[in-house]
Order: structure tokens, then C-alpha cells, then sequence
């Protein structure tokens, strides 16, 4: 690099942002993991009537509570495809609130390798965010995590 006119030549010649492409499988499917917590959920995403199972139930069976079910389908109402994709899922670990936030993630993660385009949707909804949060460990000469034994004078 002699002078800064090359400098402009090097800039143009850098590669662009890498293009999201669409990742399915054999039988048509797109596959992600999702976690929460202690939480990991393998999704798989198709075209279809809009059905969705957890671990091989229906999933207001495995969800019972509505603020659970309403987490899981947030992603799917967010880009408007309800009732277009069936959602195969198996969770496992954590409870069911972690649960339900993992399958979440990876409906997410699933939907944007099927159908590229929806990603800034999502991303703006922070649906493709990993929430880190976990329970933090107990310390030695701690009750918990950081309550200490209760204190007396005498």
C-alpha cells in the first residue's frame, strides 16, 4: 500500500455480509436447538396444517398453563405464519417454564433456516436470542447462592 488511493481500492475488494441461506433437509424440514436454562429443545419445522407436538404429545397437552402455550407460539404469530408450519419438538430437561422458552428458541432458530427472509422479524422481536440466564451455584459458608446463615451476637 503506496498512498491512501489504494486504501480505497482494498475496501471494495472485502467480501460482503454472509447472505442467510435456506438449510432443509431430505424430507423437506428444517432443523434447530433451542435453550433456556437447563433446557435444550430439538425442533424440526415443515410445511403443513399447524400442528405442533412436544415430546409426542399435542402441545396445550404437554403446556397446560396458557401463558405457556402463548410463549411457544409467539415466533409463529410474530411473522404471520400461523396455521402453515407443523412444529415436531422434543425438550428435555429443566422445567416447564424453561421448556417452553427452549422450544420457543428453536421454533425461532428453525423458522429463519426455512424461510431466511423472517430473520429480521425475529431478531427484532429477540426471539433469536439466547436468553444465558441460569441458576447461579451454591457457595461454601452460604445458605444458597449468596443468603448467608442467619447471625447472632451471642
Amino acid at each position: 500500500m503506496a498512498d491512501l488511493s489504494s486504501l480505497k481500492d482494498l475496501a471494495s475488494t472485502e467480501t460482503a455480509a454472509p447472505a442467510h441461506v435456506r438449510k432443509v433437509d431430505a424430507q423437506g424440514r428444517s432443523y434447530a436447538t433451542g435453550k433456556r436454562k437447563n433446557a435444550v429443545a430439538r425442533v424440526w419445522v415443515k410445511p403443513g396444517s399447524g400442528k405442533i407436538t412436544v415430546n409426542g404429545k399435542e402441545f396445550a397437552a404437554y403446556f397446560a398453563r396458557p401463558v405457556l402455550q402463548m410463549i411457544l407460539r409467539q415466533p409463529i404469530v410474530a411473522v404471520a405464519r400461523d396455521g402453515q408450519f407443523d412444529i415436531d419438538a422434543t425438550v428435555a430437561g429443566g422445567g416447564l417454564s424453561g421448556q417452553a422458552g427452549a422450544v420457543r428458541h428453536g421454533i425461532s432458530k428453525a423458522l429463519t433456516y426455512f424461510e431466511p427472509g423472517l430473520r429480521s422479524v425475529l431478531k427484532k422481536g429477540g426471539f433469536l436470542t439466547r436468553d444465558s440466564r441460569v441458576v447461579e451455584r451454591k457457595k461454601y459458608g452460604k445458605a444458597k447462592a449468596r443468603r448467608s446463615f442467619q447471625f447472632s451476637k451471642r
